[in-house]
């Protein structure tokens, strides 16, 4: 008999309970009233198996956030193998089985432990089986069923931003788009309107609005200028349910700026300006500002200065600083007080980025007037030209007017000036300057072949303020006048070959001339009238500037006559005729059959390229003089064998010795021993004169001692008449000095020994009568007592 078992699975079909805000602490074993039971059927090969209905049973649904007290009821399993007598076991298995889903092991009961969550798990997989409680054997196979989590609106939308930033440009159209904001939900989006976001504007119109669908804001209002308001806040909600009412909402912040476009033109905040400057502004000097408002920003607020029209078009220029956008009046030329007062601009301010969709709000620059007015100063004087260049003949006499200068004030005052040469460029001090009409004239004589050009600087000065002064360079030109008489280029010293015939060329002669004429030199040469007549040569003058001269006959006996000397005349054409007398030597030499040169008297052989007379002269006088040299060196080192031991820094060969020694006065006895004068007999015979080196040829003279009674004068003479004949004095003169005063002095003592202890007592007036040589001392003595007199 085949016997048919059924596992019956029953569920609850869930209702909303209402919501309570504690979690779930108590469990119960109640079942609720309406209970759907189904019936699962065994897999075994010896049972019958029913068709399952689209496998839909073994889903269940279960609320999210139940907030009951109780636990939530799930559904019950049942196997047709249970008699209700205990023997079954069910058993729960899967996701959350134990934890979050308990079954009741005896009836089969599934309860949810805690509030479930959507958002967090929204389907859990369990496996339902029922077991011999005895045996642990299973007695229906393992079941697998689903619990799907039914969505309630729980989540509200959040933006994805908390604050959004943005920016459009001004003066947009209507409809421009700015941002977009999006806001998500938690919900379920597939079941009800949990998740179906809606959005609107809570802040910000009617500047502003946005898509109830896609988030995106655009610009509402036409015309919004950033320069009246830049910043704009609007705030954005997103609401689930469709908007409907009992949906929950978020919002958020969206923070628009207005960026700038060029839609202002630039503009003057007055119509004229003003301004000064000095008469002597150089060139770049900047006068004054001007700035034009433009109420835009960055590269729109950029402008451009120019001067359009105006009197100073030319004189004055405005360029832009970049950085404060203002535009810089500056000098452009020199001024000018005296020529113009007063100078009219126009300058004109523009945007150099214009947009040509804002053209329509007219034309992107502005005009303003500038006055400028000159100021005067006291200027320096000027003079008529830039440079003066003047010339005079170098004959002119000392005192000779070349020219003149001009300078004047160009200041209204029109002081006088005074004329001076800067003697700095002048420094021979060869012109001069009349200080009140400026002319130049000479101080010195001139010479054109000495110095062409002179270049002094003429300085003019205010008499009434030296410190305004100015120079001019002047240029003087020396004129050439014929002073010069020509000369030989070179000198001239040729030969003639024994064996020469008549007219027979033997030198060619050149001439030059210091003086520089209008038409070019123009020489003529010829002999000198006293040698023109008996001449053994002749001068042809060649018409260039130089001349020959030819033999005169045939044959020269340079026995009977060895040297020649042509005087020649050289002369110019110029205006004095200047003309002059040079030498030329001609040497009668033997040559060989080609005319070269052999020898002239005994001389050796001299070639063309040889050393000259003058050249063999020179080495001969180097010779001589080195020899001589040799000489004098040889009998100076015989000498200095007798010079003396002591030599004073400014010997001379004087032999005066001079020692610059005041001494110690009368108590000073290692000086010098006046005893030796006073006593003779004293002196040591071992003593030997100091002032040489000793030799051995010649020792020491004995002098007879003098008598006691012997006076010092007779004493000097004794010693005078020694030197005079001793013969180890030196060669040159000698001067030995005995400082004896003789029996007394006019003067006395001027000893402070002998002086009275106090100053007062002393009287020094006489040391002006002693002469020069003792002014000092009575400038000094005599101006001590005047002091202390007064």
């Amino acid at each position: 008999m085949r016997t048919y078992r059924y596992f019956l699975l029953l569920f609850w079909v869930g209702q909303p309970y209402p919501t309570f805000s504690t979690p779930l602490s108590k469990r119960t074993s109640g079942f609720p009233a309406k209970k759907r039971t189904l019936e699962l059927s065994g897999n075994s090969k010896n049972e019958l198996s029913r068709s399952k209905r689209s496998w839909m049973w073994n889903q269940f649904f279960l609320l999210e956030e139940y907030t009951g007290s109780d636990y939530q009821y799930v559904g019950k399993l049942h196997s047709d193998q249970d008699r209700g007598d205990g023997s079954l076991k069910y058993i729960l298995s899967g996701d959350g089985a134990g934890d979050l889903f308990i079954i009741n092991e005896n009836t089969g009961d599934i309860q949810a432990t805690k509030r479930l969550d959507r958002e967090e798990k929204p389907v859990y997989i369990l496996r339902a089986q029922a077991i011999n409680r005895k045996t642990g054997r299973p007695v229906e196979p393992e079941s697998e069923f689903i619990i799907k989590i039914h969505d309630i609106n729980d989540n509200e939308p959040i933006f994805t931003k908390e604050v959004y930033t943005a920016t459009v440009p001004e003066m947009s159209d209507v409809g421009t788009f700015v941002v977009q904001v999006t806001a998500t939900d938690a919900d379920d989006p597939t079941y009800g309107n949990s998740a179906k976001v809606v959005y609107s504007i809570l802040q910000g119109q009617p500047y502003f609005s946005v898509e109830s669908e896609t988030g995106i804001i655009k610009t509402a209002l036409l015309n919004m200028d950033r320069e009246n308001r830049e910043q704009y806040q609007v705030v954005i909600q997103a609401k689930d349910m469709g908007g409907q009412m009992g949906g929950l909402s978020g919002t958020t912040t969206v923070n628009i700026t207005l960026t700038d476009v060029n839609d202002n033109p630039p503009r003057f905040p007055q119509s004229t300006y003003q301004f000064k400057t000095p008469e002597s502004s150089p060139p770049g000097t900047p006068i004054g500002r001007i700035k034009a408002s433009d109420a835009d920003m960055g590269e729109n607020a950029e402008i451009e200065y120019s001067i359009t029209e105006g009197e100073g078009l030319d004189m004055f220029d405005v360029i832009t600083d970049q950085e404060t956008q203002e535009g810089i009046i500056t000098v452009k030329k020199l001024l000018d007080f005296e020529k113009k007062k007063v100078y009219t601009l126009k300058v004109e301010a523009s945007n150099p980025h214009v947009e040509p969709h804002f053209l329509y709000l007219g034309p992107f620059k502005d005009s303003a007037t500038v006055r400028i007015m000159v100021e005067d100063v006291d200027e320096p004087p000027v003079f008529s030209k830039l440079a003066y260049i003047l010339q005079i003949r170098e004959d002119a006499q000392i005192n000779t007017t070349i020219g003149s200068v001009t300078a004047q004030d160009p200041d209204a005052a029109r002081n006088p000036v005074k004329y001076s040469v800067d003697r700095h460029t002048d420094m021979d001090r060869i012109f001069n300057i009349d200080s009140g009409n400026g002319s130049i004239f000479t101080s010195k004589l001139l010479d054109r072949e000495t110095l062409l050009w002179h270049n002094i600087t003429v300085i003019a000065t205010e008499i009434n303020n030296p410190k305004q002064s100015s120079r001019v360079p002047l240029y003087i030109k020396v004129l050439d006048v014929n002073d010069n008489p020509p000369e030989f280029a070179e000198f001239y010293e040729t030969f003639v070959c024994e064996k020469a015939k008549a007219d027979q060329l033997i030198q060619t002669l050149r001439a030059i001339d210091k003086d520089d004429p209008y038409s070019g030199h123009q020489f003529s040469f010829s002999l000198a009238p006293e040698a023109a007549s008996g001449s053994n040569f002749t001068i042809q003058d060649n018409k260039d500037n130089t001349a020959g001269i030819f033999t005169r006959k045939n044959g020269y006996n340079r026995h009977e006559m060895s040297t020649y000397l042509l005087p020649v005349v050289i002369s110019d054409n110029d205006y004095p005729v200047q003309s002059s007398t040079g030498t030329v030597t001609v040497r009668v030499c033997a040559c060989d059959h080609q005319g070269n040169m052999q020898s002239c008297h005994a001389e050796a052989l001299v070639h063309p390229t040889g050393l000259s007379t003058g050249a063999l002269i020179a080495i001969l006088l180097c010779i001589v003089t080195l020899l001589v040299t040799v000489v004098l060196f040889a009998a100076l080192r015989r000498q200095r064998k007798k010079e003396p031991l002591i030599i004073s820094k400014e010997d001379i060969r004087d032999n005066i010795v001079s020692y610059n020694d005041e001494g110690g006065g009368e108590e000073d006895t290692q000086a010098f021993d006046i005893g030796t004068l006073r006593n003779p007999e004293a002196i040591e015979d071992s003593k030997s004169r100091r002032d040489i080196v000793p030799e051995a040829l010649f020792l020491p003279r004995r002098t007879p001692a003098a008598r006691d009674n012997t006076d010092v004068r007779d004493f000097i003479n004794q010693r005078l008449k020694e030197n005079d004949t001793d013969p180890t004095a030196p060669p040159y003169d000698s001067l030995a000095t005995y400082a004896y005063e003789g029996a007394g002095s006019v003067a006395d003592s001027l000893s402070s020994l002998e002086s009275v202890t106090t100053d007062g007592d002393q009287d020094y007036d006489y040391l002006s009568d002693w002469g020069p040589r003792f002014k000092k001392l009575a400038d000094m003595y005599g101006g001590v007592d005047s002091d202390k007199d007064s």
